[in-house]
């Protein structure tokens, strides 16, 4: 777990940037000072939470709101499935590890062929959640003594992000095919789609990894054939 904490620890920036910015949105759309910290420990999902804000912010409506959190939060049952199997222990634990899973914590436990650790994967997104959680106060208590994000450049922090996040993830032919597709999916729907829509599409290039697949991949086995969460190395 430390292991994650210190891997995630750069990004963590980045998400406090990134939550500062939503707590100054959200404030600023009337949630007050209150919801907008009280939605981010709840929800944890900071491009749905942007996405749900700015419809309220456009005076759209409670349930135009909920669709575009959901459609963007959709890209977590892929990400999900891909972790479960490594997923151990009674369902209480599972459940509750579960809630860490994002696309950070996610890209730092992975250790490549479809294997995660678990204990990585917890480490760093207890730090997210608690830098997401603050920056989000910051922003929402703060926010007239920060003034606008983008003048701080804190919009293109989660951008720059998940770029970073993409690199290693670059090995082989067939990452960067389906990340080729994916990237080019997304800038055909965004000006077309609603909101969620093209992230949602682009997930589906990664149906590419599923090809040649091995069996092995499919839950986690440690030599003498018995169940484990670890994978090997640092991803």
């Amino acid at each position: 777990m430390r292991g994650g904490a210190r891997a995630v620890a750069p990004l963590a920036v980045a998400v406090l940037g990134f939550g500062i910015s939503f707590g100054v949105l959200a404030r600023s759309a009337g949630l007050g000072p209150i919801a907008p910290i009280v939605m981010s420990a709840t929800t944890f999902a900071g491009s749905a939470q942007f996405a749900a804000v700015s419809v309220l912010d456009a005076a759209g409506g409670v349930a135009a709101a909920v669709l575009s959190a959901v459609l963007l939060n959709a890209r977590y049952v892929p990400i999900g499935v891909s972790v479960a199997p490594w997923m151990t222990g009674g369902f209480g634990s599972r459940l509750l590890r579960a809630q860490l899973v994002v696309d950070e914590s996610w890209a730092v436990s992975s250790r490549g062929g479809g294997r995660f650790d678990v204990d990585v994967l917890v480490g760093a997104g207890v730090i997210l959640y608690g830098t997401w959680v603050a920056g989000t106060a910051a922003g929402a208590l703060a926010g007239d003594l920060i003034g606008d994000p983008e003048r701080l450049g804190l919009d293109a922090a989660f951008p720059a992000l998940f770029l970073v996040l993409l690199r290693p993830q670059l090995t082989g032919r067939r990452p960067v095919l389906a990340a080729a597709l994916g990237a080019a999916t997304a800038l055909a729907l965004v000006p077309v789609a609603p909101p969620g829509v093209p992230i949602v599409s682009a997930a589906a290039a990664c149906l590419l990894g599923l090809a040649g697949r091995s069996a092995r991949a499919t839950g986690p086995t440690d030599e003498a054939g018995g169940s484990g969460a670890r994978g090997a190395g640092v991803g």
